[in-house]
This record gives structure tokens, sequence and C-alpha cells, in this order.
């Protein structure tokens, strides 16, 4: 029973998981405060260019260095992708949004305080609806959502470059003003693998939006996650902070490790704090950053020198001033639920493998090229596209993005692989030379080495008898029975042809000789 688990219905009717280890001591309860850097060309107030990877301190306006004098103007393109993405998790978009100053002294903050909407933000009470699966550790997939209590426009700070060996701490200003969107979560996820697959998701929108590129490892998308333990029943309880957790994984091992952590604390007796942590992804453990006992005093006061942002709600007629929303929301894409769905529909694909297909946005955009192709088999393509491309990809390392083999060639060798002129081995062969030059063709490849497959029926049937004729013995078994040395027979034909035949016509021919 310790290492079952069950399902119970919260009061709004919706299925949680709940493993019998934490039922018989606490629940987890995670939250996310999620920050995304707005794909814009321009900061959020000011005209320098939004962009990374730049030189140090060579992004960086006048306002951004808060030169005395210098007022910020706001970006509308910004406004129009904080919609956008308002709108794409059925949030309320608030007519009139107003922008605050929040106070706190960092040597990258060279205000002193950021621009952002703490208390009326852009957009309130949406949810984001997500399926969670990993592999290895879900059987299947469940659906899960998760609440949005806000979304709010707010600048990006500096960032602090600490050298070690000169002992000593430098600034670089090229991140300061970038433009964001911070969306805050309700605390109704419970553990890590739940806290994953909502990033994942928000990822793969934020990207079909064009809002945000996503790419956490450059520190697009920040990831803040709230944790806690109490008992079943009662009111939430101490929490802690994990800041700027950098990765999808780094999200599942941070807040399984804090969850862990504070489980052992509690179990011990011990008191959990007010605190905010950071996740050491090479130790795998969360370590204290500060205490939150003694609460901070942001100071909010509404920013004097940026009017409320006015939106239009119910026309469609754009105003140089006024933003259309309804406008707005005619540019949404197809969200990756909606392909989710359609590929089970339209496709006939099982589940788990329309929710591969959709986390790797390049590998759908292929799923959809070859699929052009009426004559091939959807579930086939899907299968090799995750099976077999992905697989000789990450023994690579690659990304599928990265992947240089062209659609021409990757459809050729398909062909090659679903007509059964070639097998899996060396399907994974042919894709890995064209990894190697992409000026290849398959077929050169395929008869050059000499790796067709033998499909003559004749020649199948008499290297049939010939195993047939050379093991007397398993013959004589299998007639009497024992059918489970048919595969050693089908071993023995492998091995003699040197695995260049055609095996689902091999292994047909093989019973029928048998029979006879």
């Amino acid at each position: 029973m310790n290492n079952m688990n069950f399902r119970v219905f919260s009061k709004t009717g919706l299925k949680r998981h709940y493993s019998s280890h934490a039922v018989k001591n606490f629940q987890s309860v995670v939250g996310l405060e999620i920050h995304a850097q707005l794909n814009t060309k321009t900061k959020l107030f000011s005209g320098a260019q939004n962009s990374f990877g730049s030189l140090v301190n060579n992004c960086v306006s006048l306002f951004d260095a808060s030169i005395p004098g210098t007022l910020p103007v706001l970006n509308r393109k910004c406004v129009e992708l904080g919609v956008l993405t308002a709108l794409a998790f059925s949030c309320k978009v608030n007519e009139i949004s107003n922008f605050d100053r929040k106070h706190y002294f960092y040597a990258d903050l060279p205000a002193g305080y950021q621009i952002t909407q703490q208390r009326a933000p852009l957009a309130n009470d949406g949810e984001l609806k997500f399926q969670v699966f990993t592999p290895g550790i879900h059987k299947k997939p469940y659906n899960k959502i998760s609440k949005i209590k806000q979304i709010q426009l707010e600048q990006d700070s500096g960032k602090s470059l600490h050298d070690a060996e000169l002992k000593r701490s430098l600034v670089d200003l090229n991140r300061a003003g970038a433009p964001l969107i911070e969306i805050v979560f309700e605390p109704d996820l419970e553990d890590g693998e739940e806290a994953a697959a909502l990033v994942k998701e928000l990822v793969l929108i934020v990207q079909r939006l064009g809002a945000c590129s996503g790419r956490m490892e450059e520190g697009a998308l920040r990831v803040d996650a709230n944790v806690s333990l109490r008992h079943f029943g009662e009111p939430l309880s101490t929490r802690t902070e994990i800041k700027n957790i950098g990765s999808i994984r780094g999200v599942a091992n941070a807040v399984r490790h804090e969850i862990d952590r504070q489980r052992s604390v509690l179990q011990n007796g011990g008191k959990i704090i007010n605190e905010t942590r950071s996740w050491d992804a090479i130790a795998k453990v969360t370590v204290p950053m500060r205490d939150k006992e003694v609460v901070q005093d942001y100071r909010y006061m509404p920013e004097p020198n940026l009017p409320p942002l006015r939106l239009n709600l119910t026309t469609k007629g754009d105003h140089k001033d006024v933003l259309s929303v309804p406008l707005i929301r005619d540019q949404l894409p197809v969200l990756p639920e909606e392909s989710r769905t359609n590929l089970i529909k339209d496709f006939k694909l099982q589940p788990v493998i329309a929710i591969q297909l959709v986390n790797e946005p390049t590998l759908l955009n292929l799923f959809y090229t070859l699929t052009s192709d009426q004559h091939r088999n959807a579930t086939k393509i899907a299968n090799f596209l995750i099976n077999d491309l992905l697989t000789v990809l990450n023994k690579r390392k690659m990304y599928v993005e990265d992947c240089s083999i062209s659609v021409e060639n990757l459809s050729q060798s398909l062909d090659l692989y679903l007509s059964g002129k070639i097998n899996l081995d060396v399907c994974r062969y042919v894709l890995n030379e064209l990894l190697n030059d992409s000026s290849l063709v398959p077929f050169e490849i395929v008869k050059d080495k000499g790796l067709l497959l033998m499909t003559d029926e004749k020649v199948i049937e008499d290297k049939c008898m010939k195993v047939i004729e050379d093991n007397p013995k398993l013959v004589k078994q299998y007639k009497d029975g024992k059918v489970k040395v048919f595969k050693a027979l089908l071993g023995i034909l492998i091995k003699s042809s040197n695995d260049k035949l055609d095996m689902s016509l091999a292994s047909r021919k093989m019973e029928e000789l048998l029979k006879k």
C-alpha cells in the first residue's frame, strides 16, 4: 500500500493525485510566479535595444541608467503582447490598469525602484490547462488546471557580475528596463512534475504567440516557486520561495527537493521559516539566500510619470492612442491544447504521442509536412520522428531545432523504411550519415553500402528452407507445440542473412513452411 498512488476528488470535482505516503503526512502546495521577457525590438519604457548577448552596457539608454530628467515612454508593442498572452490564458483584461513604483535597493537597479503593475494589473483571473506526463513517473497523462491571479507588465533590473578573483562586482545594465510580463499563479499545484508540466505548456504557448522566445537558458523566462506543506484540510502554512529557476527539469527537481526538505524538517519536529532560497543545479539542493520573517516594505506608490493604461474592450475600431482588445483577440493562433486535440481527432494518434509531438514544435511541423502525403500512415510517421529521429539526435546531444537533414531527405528515408526496403538499424544509420553530410541522398547511401533488404520471395523461401533443414531439433520442438522456438529460428535466419532480409515477409514465409 505504501507504494501505491490513488485519486481523490476535491470540492471542485477535479481529480487529484496523492501518494499514500503524502496522505499519511502532509499535502504539498506549490504556486508559481513566472517572468517572461517580451519579444520586442526595444525596451518597455525606452528606445534602447532589447536583445540577448550584446556587449556589456551596449544597450542602455539614459532612462535605463536613471539619468535625472529622463522620462518613461510606454512601448505599445509590449502592451499588445501582454494582452495577447492574457487572452490566451482566458484572463479578464482590465479596461484601465496603472503603473506603480516598487522600491528596493540593489546595485543593478539604478533608480532604486521598479516600475510594475502590482495593484491594478493588466489582467486578472485566468487559467492554464495542461497535461502532466513524465515517462517513468506517470503511467499515463492526466489533466490539470492552474488558476492565474494576475498578469502584469513590468521592467527588468540589470545584472550584477561578480568576479571572485578580483574580489569586486560590476553591473551590466543591458537588461535594465527589458519588458517583462509577470504571471502570478494561485497555489494549486502539488509537486514538481506538475510545476514542470505547467512551465512547459506556458513556454509552448508564449512561443506560439510570438510573445517570448521561451529560452530559459538565456533568462528569457524565469520561474519562482512558492512551496509549503500542510495537513489536509488545514489553511496554507509557512512557505519558502525558490528564486530564478533556469530550466524546466530544474523546476521539477527544485520543487521536489524542497518538498522533501520541508517534510524532513517537520517530521523531525522542526519549523519551516519564511525565506527565499536558490536552486543549486549542480548539487541538486535548495540553498538559503535571505529570510523573509520581517516583511519587506516596498513602499508601493503610483508612477507619477505614466498615465493610466486604457484599453478598448468592446469594439474593433483601433485608434493610435487606444488598443482594441477584440482586434488583438483575432490574432490568437491555434494553441497547444487545440493542437493535441486535433492530432488525436484528425490523425487518430494516441494521447501520449500527441503530447510528445506538441512538446517539440519543430517535430510537429515535420509531422504535418510528412503527413501531407496521405499514402503514409500518420502513426508510423509520428513513431519515426519520436523514436528514431530523436534517438539519433539525442545520441549526438543535438536539439531537434538544429537538425540539418532536409525535409526531402527525411521524407525519402522514411519511405525507404516504411516500404520495407531498409530496416530500423539501417534507417538510423542513414540519418546519421545525413547529419554528417547534408549533400548525401538516402537511396544512394543505401545502394552504395549494399544495405537494401532482400524482398525476393523465392530467395527468402530458399533461405528459410535452409534454416529448417539445418535445425531439425528446433523444428520438431515447434511442431510439438513449443512455439517459442520460432523466435530462435528467426534469429538464425537473421544471422545467416546478415540482417538483410525483409523480416515481415521472412517471418510469414517461415511460418508457412513450418506448417506444411
